[in-house]
């Protein structure tokens, strides 16, 4: 490893901790724009509200991205509880949630007279951060 990806290397690893109590999740099957749909609604929100219109919405998206949130919270409590710190979960809100394009998994579909056409499955991968809402 070159020096300077060792050095980016640790830039991200230091960002990522200074995020604060995070969860991710990769190689999610279905497409990101149908997951940016539902991870819009949830931006910016209360974790409590998140997780109620997660639950009661009929999308399928909503169902990865609450198990992302979940673990997110749960990322959360286990830090304070490692740094010996309180922490109260009706006052975490969604800080970052974001849905990144994963690869594409390539297939090809029979078509008339001998002819095949690609299909793209498209993947996602989910991020979620959570903070603390401050002056409570």
């Amino acid at each position: 490893m070159s020096q300077k990806s060792r050095l980016r290397k640790t830039r991200r690893a230091a960002a990522r901790k200074a995020a604060g109590p995070s969860s991710v999740m990769r190689m999610t099957r279905q497409s990101p724009y149908k997951m940016r749909l539902v991870i819009d609604q949830i931006r910016g929100q209360n974790v409590n509200a998140a997780l109620a219109l997660l639950r009661f919405s009929k999308k399928h998206a909503a169902v990865q991205i609450a198990k992302v949130l979940q673990s997110a919270v749960a990322n959360a409590e286990q830090a304070a509880r490692a740094a010996n710190e309180p922490l109260d979960v009706d006052t975490l809100f969604v800080k970052h949630a974001i849905v990144n394009e994963g690869p594409k998994l390539k297939r090809f579909m029979p078509a008339a007279m001998g002819r095949a056409t690609p299909i793209q499955k498209r993947t996602s991968h989910i991020e979620i951060v959570v903070a603390e809402k401050e002056g409570r």
